[in-house]
């Protein structure tokens, strides 16, 4: 994974050519980007990265053809190396989860202003998960909705784990938890390994939505 002082190709994915046009205006302000690359749906994205391997890309939910949830296990499945941000609008939560179980990093609104698409994008290429703060309320808000009907999942904890678990949900990588806790960063890896076998999840995303559900955190 290429550091964030290297420069980086950027996959730009959405059915909405103005929407794209003005995002492609936002990213090429960022020092960090260096190519950027289009498509307007799944399938041609899917096509083009056969020929062009982007480090990050930037995926529409919503799209003719095949959707973004699809193209990015898709992708993934071939890439598992791959940066993935998924664009989202107010009511697209309901595919927030799908989004995440296949594979993506994080959300970012539609409507974000640059410098939040410079925090998601810096971020993720990072390592960590970056979410519209909209988005993970939401979210977080429909599942205590829900929460009466739904059974405690039983997941033991130690005090390290919830104070390494908390900081994962705060977008913080394995460094940054390292230090602000004093302890190394192989320790950290461990107990990020250790957090992700207890929940039966692949990645920081998936691990801060699974924490999120079942209350392993408060947000």
């Amino acid at each position: 994974m290429p550091t964030i002082m290297e420069k980086v190709n950027v996959f730009l994915v959405d059915d909405h050519k103005l929407f794209r046009e003005g995002l492609k205006l936002l990213l090429q302000n960022l020092e960090e980007v260096n190519e950027i690359w289009e498509a307007a749906t799944g399938e041609e994205f899917l096509e083009k990265l056969q020929e062009k391997q982007p480090e990050l890309v930037l995926m529409d939910i919503e799209m003719p053809i095949l959707n973004g949830i699809d193209a990015t296990s898709r992708a993934l499945a071939r890439y598992p190396d791959l940066k993935i941000i998924g664009l989202s609008m107010y009511g697209d939560e309901e595919y927030f989860q799908q989004m995440i179980d296949a594979g993506a990093c994080g959300f970012l609104l539609k409507n974000s202003d640059f410098s939040e698409v410079k925090r998601a994008v810096t971020n993720v290429l990072q390592g960590n998960n970056y979410f519209t703060e909209e988005i993970l309320y939401r979210f977080v808000n429909k599942f205590k909705t829900k929460q009466a009907s739904q059974p405690e999942t039983e997941v033991t904890l130690s005090d390290r784990e919830k104070e390494v678990l908390m900081l994962i949900c705060k977008g913080l990588s394995n460094q940054e938890i390292a230090d602000q806790l004093f302890i190394s960063k192989r320790t950290v890896d461990h107990h990020r390994a250790s957090l992700m076998t207890k929940t039966n999840t692949n990645n920081a995303a998936s691990l801060v939505v699974y924490a999120v559900k079942h209350k392993l955190v408060e947000i």
